[in-house]
């Protein structure tokens, strides 16, 4: 049973692995919201202990990503403050339990373990829109019923269009939920990256989901259960082509 805490108290850190390395956890520990984020999300875990009060990204930011990106594991919220909002804003995130520090070691393991015996929920549903169809658990992107093959920044970036579709959404939005956030480099990295998605989820079905709204950003157009998602828009410049 693999777990993640993420915890800044360095001592508290320390206490929580030794106790959960006792009980037959494997632990890793990391100590601030980015490299928290970084690790979920390029590592499998059976659970992760979430502290609300971190450095460079909170709780809060961390789960929303972790959402945002379809990373399902299962997260037990920590936090100092035990009051109604924080408990909701933590579950309206998609957190999966919370403690209020200080908290028994005891309560914690039997928390955990019951997280892992449910394991991650199957959620959200399968997004869609009009013929597209997108599968967060299994990472399946269909339209018109034809599986389309997406990398996973594509895949990542789909997921956080068709979350947000309708709503206008600008290129540092994106970067900021979509991009590692210790990425520093040029935001047009986003243009480029709805150019890839275009060309597959799109043009090969003569279709117009992604629209540019000048000036701001984009947006994943509305459409029903039936048909295209919206007509074509204006003409787009040429992207860079999509390295090998």
């Amino acid at each position: 049973m693999r777990v993640l805490v993420v915890e800044d108290e360095t001592s508290l850190a320390e206490v929580v692995r030794r106790g959960l390395t006792r009980e037959g956890f494997v632990v890793d520990v990391m100590h601030d919201g980015q490299d928290g984020l970084w690790a979920a999300t390029e590592s499998a875990y059976d659970v992760i202990v979430l502290d609300i009060m971190l450095p460079g990204l909170d709780g809060y930011q961390v789960i929303a990503r972790l959402r945002e990106a379809g990373v399902w594991t299962p997260v037990l919220m920590l936090t100092a403050v035990d009051g109604e909002h924080d408990q909701a804003e933590a579950f309206n995130l998609g957190a999966d339990d919370y403690l209020t520090k200080p908290f028994s070691f005891v309560v914690l393991v039997a928390r955990l373990r019951a997280l892992i015996r449910r394991g991650a929920p199957e959620r959200p549903v399968v997004l869609t829109n009009g013929s597209l169809s997108l599968d967060p658990v299994r990472r399946r992107v269909l339209r018109h019923g034809s599986e389309i093959a997406l990398t996973p920044k594509e895949f990542a970036l789909l997921t956080f269009l068709m979350m947000h579709a309708g709503e206008v959404v600008t290129k540092a939005t994106i970067l900021d939920a979509v991009w590692d956030p210790a990425y520093d480099g040029d935001v047009n990295i986003v243009e480029v990256y709805v150019g890839y998605l275009r060309r597959k989820i799109d043009t090969p079905f003569a279709e117009a989901s992604i629209e540019t709204v000048r000036g701001v950003g984009y947006r994943l157009l509305e459409a029903g259960p039936a048909g295209p998602a919206g007509p074509a828009g204006p003409a787009e410049p040429a992207e860079p082509a999509e390295p090998a």
